[in-house]
């Protein structure tokens, strides 16, 4: 579970360059600590044809961001393709693929965690006019807006969300959380096993 409800703006995301020098990945977070985290959100820009770094043990979500496609080829000849506007996949990372970008480059939104610590439901859903968040006590939940803007009812005591900022929504009591606006999101519920 994250600590506390809170809004991470897009600019305040960690940039770091891939081990293989194929691409970049933005961090937003990791929880319960970095070092050892139970689940995790990325957004990883893919520049070139690359294989994709293996996580066994963990199950990843991919949501295509930007970009005309991406084809992933998994090492037992399984292919996927996420597709525009926001084509998914879901897969375990130790089936490491080959990844490549239809016109070159691609931006993804990874979601990944540890089935042992973390179960996970997740989906892309259009946002017009309210929603209602209520997470209950040993769960989070992630809201990364695609497009568009929101904001959330004032007794919330977060700042409004622009697109690409990611909310994390967390209470040790069920809480409800109203937000407004118009536009795109992934909506991620992240529920503790232990």
């Amino acid at each position: 579970m994250a600590a506390a409800s809170r809004v991470i703006p897009a600019n305040e995301y960690t940039r770091v360059r891939w081990r293989n020098g194929a691409g970049w990945t933005r961090e937003i977070g990791a929880w319960p600590v970095p070092e050892d985290w139970h689940w995790r959100l990325s957004i990883a820009e893919i520049e070139r044809a690359a294989p994709y770094s293996p996580y066994p043990g963990v199950m990843r979500q991919q949501w295509l961001l930007h970009g005309e496609g991406l084809a992933l080829a998994f090492p037992d000849g399984e292919r996927a393709r996420l597709v525009p506007p926001h084509g998914s996949v879901r897969f375990e990372g130790g089936r490491a693929p080959a990844a490549e970008p239809d016109d070159g480059r691609a931006t993804v939104f990874n979601l990944m965690w540890r089935p042992e610590a973390a179960e996970v439901e997740a989906r892309h859903r259009p946002l017009v006019g309210a929603m209602v968040c209520f997470p209950a006590p040993g769960e989070t939940w992630a809201l990364h807006l695609l497009a568009g803007r929101a904001a959330f009812a004032a007794d919330a005591g977060l700042p409004p969300l622009e697109a690409g900022d990611t909310a994390l929504l967390s209470s040790q009591v069920r809480r409800r959380f109203l937000l407004e606006g118009q536009g795109e999101l992934l909506a991620i519920a992240v529920r503790d096993r232990a």
